[in-house]
């Protein structure tokens, strides 16, 4: 069971590249934020999108300390405080092009897993959410993620492909649970770029909502807003609060919010 007492940590994650991972995890955070949430948002991809996204390249570029250093090097994780970047909806941790020698660097580390825990120890008491995005591939960072967080939040596709990465990602899960005795719990599908004119996507949102019986299911129709935001470095609901996907995004951090109550009431 997750720690009750620990800041509600979300793993956004799929590792199926193009499904809408960075847009979920930036307007998820935005939501929360419009919310009255603080939010940490932590860019665990290498590739730096989320990062560029959020108008922040130049810490991907920076010099060390970065969050390659802070993730790699215990004695380096107290300055975490000085890499974490404000933005107007969320404090960032961004991703930096060192981020690309973490995965050998993690497999040397005795307690491999365990880094983004261990180094998100310095900082979550001071938000009341961290989201995470996830790189689009499983190793060593997807790890540190899943076990950080023990909470997962799926972007997918309308599209038959997605049946094949639910089936990767979960088995993957499965192991890490029980390789740590942990239990990493589903919060929620957020299915992207949703186009109601093919029959493709009509038959495969109502597949993942069968599929997942008993989880949250939310649909993101295909809106032209949602990319120009990420050009504009913000969330949708800053870029252009009258577009209707805004309310998809604010109902997915209430869920958030009413989950993670529920399991304080719970403990």
């Amino acid at each position: 069971m997750t720690d009750p007492s620990r800041t509600p940590t979300v793993a956004v994650s799929n590792q199926k590249g193009g499904v809408g991972k960075t847009t979920t995890a930036i307007n998820v955070s935005g939501a929360l934020n419009e919310l009255g949430n603080d939010v940490l948002f932590v860019d665990l991809d290498p590739q730096g999108n989320a990062t560029e996204n959020l108008g922040m390249m130049e810490a991907y570029d920076a010099e060390p300390p970065t969050l390659f250093d802070c993730l790699t090097d215990p004695e380096r994780r107290d300055s975490v405080h000085d890499i974490v970047h404000d933005h107007a909806e969320m404090d960032v941790l961004p991703s930096n092009i060192d981020m690309t020698a973490a995965e050998p660097e993690l497999t040397l580390s005795r307690r491999s897993g365990e880094q983004l825990a261990l180094l998100l120890e310095r900082v979550d008491d001071d938000y009341d959410f961290v989201v995470v995005d996830c790189p689009p591939n499983l190793g060593n960072l997807m790890d540190n993620a899943l076990y950080a967080s023990r909470n997962l939040l799926i972007p997918a596709l309308a599209e038959s492909t997605s049946k094949r990465a639910f089936e990767l990602l979960f088995d993957h899960v499965e192991a890490l649970e029980l390789d740590y005795d942990i239990t990493i719990s589903e919060r929620g599908v957020v299915v992207n770029r949703i186009d109601v004119r093919k029959n493709q996507a009509t038959e495969m949102v109502d597949w993942i909502n069968e599929a997942f019986d008993g989880v949250p299911v939310w649909e993101v129709r295909e809106r032209a807003a949602v990319q120009k935001a990420l050009e504009n470095g913000s969330s949708l609901l800053e870029y252009d609060p009258e577009c209707d996907m805004c309310e998809v995004f604010l109902d997915v951090a209430a869920d958030l919010e009413e989950q993670f109550a529920a399991r304080e009431v719970e403990a």
